[in-house]
């Protein structure tokens, strides 16, 4: 049984259970929520509703507000009452860590409470003990003990409860049995699940967060495959990835995580975790759920269900893959794309006029023309598509050219170039064929799947790469319809995604990349990304593109450059193919200890360099060292001026004022073996 959602082949709403939060109703056919935190002292009341009022008017349907101690939990009362007294009537949201007696307190007065079930009453002490079923039934016994007094207060309240497991922060107990796993992960929640509805209390929501979004993605589906199985019915989901970072690397991240969730109908509320003002999360939780069309959500219908183009449904129970746990799709090596290689990125240049050398120094080639030497970056294109024009100057040699097949047979280093075909142009056996060879499907609604004999003819050939896109509004689904349908027939080609937007702003962009791109690398399937702008769209942003692109996109200058940017982020994002320094970088809250946006922008300038090395950021001891997963190296907020630093999940350094600590991270760096000094170029 692999039933995690209605439908693999279109857009359907997962059906859920309907939850009031206030006057708010969620879940069932109610619209996608978006919602934040505040990030304010939650004891000073005045600027947390100053910045909840900002959250409201960005857009926000739910405040979360952090209490993370008995006098924060009463002091909700007094923020609500300001809100209220203005005007404002959205659902708070208290959000406790360790602390019964706060949560006991705050839901006798908020709409709704968050507790974590990894440290509300488990331990977390990083302790490795082999527990009898005897002991283990006592410690749930005394997790349901200390556990029912709130259930009974939100039931006789009225007032909602969120079950948000946290990847980094499963109790000991847990650890011990599952291990740090996604199963671990649902099991903690469903514990906590048992006895709400022991308790015949059924206003919950679920969370299964994580900062890598391979264990995220996984958790959400394995918990609604064990609710279906356990009660035949499924609560509500709030979608996020923790501690995402900032800027682009964030909306990325997020997008990859929560977009490939909501592409299959899963979610009815979302958050968005950015180091950022609270109310900037806001816009980015719009652009993931506004592709869903809202009028549609209420009859669970297929998104862009065009006429004359009947999808076959995926039956879930003989999926040639599993979406429970990642593996790369096995294809056949043809040059460097598929087999072992770790996916290619293709970018576009076949908008520019006149392509020069210093054209490619956009899309990580540098020439010196002093020289006469290219340097590579680590984010280089493997290929650029030119579409017909010609290049009159020598490539670097590892880099090819993408041209259609008139363009090709004009080349006089062939080597160099690469054909782009159209099926009708293969299957006519023309004489332009390269190494290697990519050819064009188009997963479109006049288009059925190709014909047997067509297939067996791809197949055959072992220099022939396929290059799937749609433009159907479901396009995720086709494009992966199409590859089961590959996976099925054993044809071992290697595929690229190629995904075009015709959004207008750099934001939409990304999370439309991020979203059709990043679902169907987080199942292991695409061996390379092509995305490209639809003409209006590239001209649109090209000529303003600072402007167009804002404060998160400084460091590119340009639409290929944000193009080709955007490819490795979502590559690194679904943990496929690692070219930077990864930022695990919590959103701030009222607990946080130090200004988290100064101090992750002052670390990210000396560390940027450090590929593939996996660096945590924390505000306090709640958010660190469990919540930091899988990070190299930590820097975690322990009092006020304060910063502790951790290697994996060990202390190396306690207590470590503010104003030396960044310094102190660089030598615990140089100390691990990982840091390298900048290039020159990186320098200045």
């Amino acid at each position: 049984m692999q039933f995690y959602c209605h439908s693999l082949s279109s857009y359907k709403r997962l059906k859920t259970r309907e939850v009031r939060i206030g006057d708010l109703l969620l879940g069932a056919d109610h619209p996608i929520r978006l919602q934040t935190m505040t990030t304010t002292d939650t004891m000073d009341t005045e600027a947390t509703v100053a910045e909840a009022i900002r959250c409201i008017e960005a857009g926000a349907e739910l405040i979360r507000i952090t209490a993370p101690s008995k006098k924060e939990a009463e002091n909700l009362a007094q923020i609500k009452k300001a809100l209220r007294a203005k005007g404002y009537n959205t659902p708070l949201v208290a959000d406790i860590h360790f602390t019964p007696n706060a949560a006991e307190i705050a839901a006798k007065i908020v709409e709704k409470v968050r507790v974590n079930p990894g440290n509300y009453v488990d331990k977390k002490k990083f302790e490795q003990i082999d527990y009898t079923d005897e002991a283990y039934n006592d410690e749930l016994e005394r997790i349901r003990v200390r556990f029912t007094p709130l259930v009974r207060i939100c039931k006789e309240h009225g007032t909602a409860m969120r079950i948000g497991t946290n990847h980094g922060s499963l109790g000991d107990r847990i650890m011990s049995r599952y291990g740090d796993t996604t199963m671990g992960m649902v099991e903690s929640a469903m514990e906590f699940l048992r006895i709400c509805r022991g308790e015949n209390y059924h206003n919950i929501v679920l969370s299964m967060k994580a900062s890598n979004t391979h264990v995220m993605v996984e958790a959400y589906r394995l918990l609604i495959q064990q609710m279906n199985a356990e009660f035949g019915e499924l609560y509500p989901l709030h979608l996020g990835v923790t501690e995402a970072g900032d800027g682009e690397d964030g909306r990325i991240k997020s997008a990859v995580g929560i977009g490939t969730l909501l592409e299959d109908g899963i979610g009815d509320t979302v958050r968005v975790s950015l180091t950022e003002d609270a109310e900037l999360e806001i816009p980015v939780c719009y652009d993931l759920v506004k592709r869903y069309d809202l009028s549609l959500q209420h009859t669970s219908e297929i998104l862009g269900k065009e006429p004359g183009f009947p999808v076959p449904e995926i039956i879930t129970d003989h999926l040639p893959y599993t979406p429970f746990e990642y593996k790369r799709r096995d294809t056949i090596e043809i040059s460097n794309i598929g087999g072992s290689h770790v996916p290619v990125v293709i970018a576009d240049l076949s908008k520019l006029n006149h392509i020069t050398p210093g054209d490619l120094l956009q899309v990580g080639y540098q020439y010196n023309e002093k020289l006469d030497k290219w340097f590579i970056g680590d984010r280089a294109a493997d290929y650029i598509f030119i579409g017909y024009q010609n290049i009159d100057f020598q490539l670097p040699g590892t880099l090819r050219a993408i041209v259609y097949p008139p363009a090709f047979d004009l080349q006089e280093h062939k080597e160099q170039f690469c054909p782009l075909f159209d099926i009708p142009t293969y299957m006519a056996g023309t004489d332009q064929k390269g190494q290697v060879n990519f050819v064009h499907i188009a997963v479109y609604q006049d288009m059925p799947f190709l014909t047997e004999e067509q297939l067996c003819l791809l197949a055959a050939d072992p220099t022939v790469v396929l290059v799937l896109d749609s433009n159907r509004k479901n396009a995720m689904q086709a494009v992966r319809r199409f590859i089961v349908e590959l996976e099925q027939q054993k044809i071992k080609n290697p595929v690229i995604i190629s995904v075009s937007s015709s959004w207008d702003t750099a934001d939409e962009h990304l999370i439309h990349f991020s979203t059709e791109a990043g679902g169907l690398l987080v199942d292991g399937m695409g061996d390379g990304v092509f995305f490209h702008l639809k003409t209006a769209s590239y001209k649109a942003l090209a000529g303003n593109f600072q402007a167009a692109a804002g404060r998160n996109y400084q460091q590119n200058t340009n639409v290929e450059q944000f193009l080709n940017a955007t490819a490795f982020s979502i590559l690194q994002a679904s943990r496929t193919r690692i070219s930077k320094t990864e930022y695990i970088s919590c959103p701030s809250c009222g607990r946080t200890l130090f200004d988290l946006q100064e101090t992750t922008a002052k670390i990210r300038a000396v560390t940027n360099h450090l590929k593939g090395v996996k660096i945590a950021i924390m505000g306090c001891i709640v958010n660190g060292p469990g919540e930091m997963a899988d990070a190299d190296f930590g820097y975690v907020g322990s009092g006020v001026g304060k910063i502790t630093l951790y290697k994996g999940k060990e202390v190396v350094k306690r207590n470590i004022d503010s104003e030396i600590a960044v310094g102190e991270l660089i030598n615990l760096l140089k100390e691990g073996g990982v840091w390298v000094e900048p290039a020159l170029d990186e320098k200045r």
